[in-house]
């Protein structure tokens, strides 16, 4: 296996559109890296980009220490699975696992070797002789994850290789997935839009927004302390709440808000310091869902409930605080009727602070 290196790599196309906005990330040898944001971010082009299917305008791509950017995919050592699984159906399982190998003029006696061991791994040995008009869509997609593993690669490349799979699936999938990369120990650079499959899957987590690197770090850590309200808002289901006012800190810190002051309790001493520049000033505060609690008697918080969602082990309570939408995330319990006024509190520690121009995280 390898490390990948990227170092401020830039993709600009010829209408002037900037794909890739001079990404920097150091991939190490064994990682699985998880590259996340919603459509159009510059995701697959970055991947593609690693896989030279896309050319470099500016930058340095490094695989093992050796600069790739005008090597041809083929000499890069790396292996691509798609989001079309793209099996050829007139041949059996055994056939499409080894079917690169026999473009590459291996020797049968290593091809066998080599499609059994990748059989094995992934559970297929008993389906080798069927076709892919035979197998389910998880066996498929397997099938297709065994054809890049045969080739034993330095690198593994991953483009939304669940999303044609229905939920059952794609869960299951993604068990395989962490499963066969903890086996292996190999360099896996995996791309989705589902930040759950981002957060599960990767070591670490790279967000993306508009061809630009928001955040690289690991999931909890961009869970729990978002760079900016882009990454805030994007990880974490259902999203951050968040409220827009003016701070002061007067008789304790509140917000003011249209429709009206909301009283933040006690912050932690580090951010209560550094927010003594943004007195007076608008920010936008955030609150995960599960830290709105139910209080009907001493609540900060008054909301009235508009839509309850019971999904077993939990609710999740949509609420309207004036015009502002909210989500509670509560456990089981009885609650009053749509329409109803709620009240609910929160710990000020909890709470998350960004710049309401930018959006950039206010440090403490």
């Amino acid at each position: 296996m390898a490390a990948v290196c990227l170092d401020s790599v830039r993709k600009v196309y010829p209408n002037g559109h900037v794909g890739v906005a001079g990404a920097s990330i150091d991939i190490a040898d064994g990682e699985l890296l998880v590259l996340v944001g919603p459509s159009g971010c510059g995701k697959t082009t970055l991947l593609r980009m690693i896989a030279g299917l896309e050319s470099i305008s500016s930058g340095t791509l490094s695989i093992d220490g050796r600069r790739v950017n005008e090597v041809p995919p083929k000499d890069r050592d790396i292996a691509m699975v798609f989001q079309n699984y793209a099996l050829y159906p007139h041949m059996t399982v055994a056939e499409n696992l080894g079917f690169g190998l026999r473009l590459r003029g291996q020797p049968k006696a290593e091809i066998a070797r080599r499609v059994a061991e990748a059989a094995a791994v992934l559970e297929l040995q008993h389906r080798l002789e069927a076709r892919p008009a035979a197998l389910s869509g998880g066996q498929r997609q397997r099938v297709a994850l065994g054809r890049a593993l045969v080739r034993d690669p330095k690198v593994f490349l991953l483009d939304e290789p669940l999303s044609n799979l229905d939920a059952k699936l794609r869960l299951s999938m993604r068990v395989e997935i962490a499963r066969l990369h903890r086996r292996l120990g190999a360099t896996m650079i995996y791309v989705t839009h589902d930040q759950i499959e981002a957060m599960t899957l990767g070591q670490r987590i790279v967000v993306l927004d508009g061809g630009v690197v928001q955040q690289i770090d690991t999931p909890m850590k961009l869970y729990e302390r978002p760079a900016n309200r882009f990454v805030a808002g994007f990880l974490g289901s259902p999203a951050m709440n968040f409220l827009r006012g003016v701070l002061h800190d007067d008789d304790g810190w509140t917000l003011a808000m249209p429709q009206g002051p909301l009283s933040l309790g006690t912050l932690a001493p580090l951010q209560a310091q550094a927010l003594q520049a943004w007195r007076g000033r608008e920010v936008v505060v955030g609150l995960r869902p599960e830290h709105l609690l139910l209080a009907p008697a001493d609540g900060a918080l008054s909301a009235r409930l508009e839509v309850l969602e019971p999904v077993g082990n939990e609710i999740f309570l949509n609420l309207r605080h004036g015009e502002q939408a909210l989500v509670a995330r509560v456990p089981p319990c009885e609650l009053p009727e749509p329409g109803s006024l709620l009240r609910f509190r929160f710990d000020g520690a909890r709470l998350h602070f960004f710049d309401a121009e930018g959006g950039a995280r206010i440090a403490e």
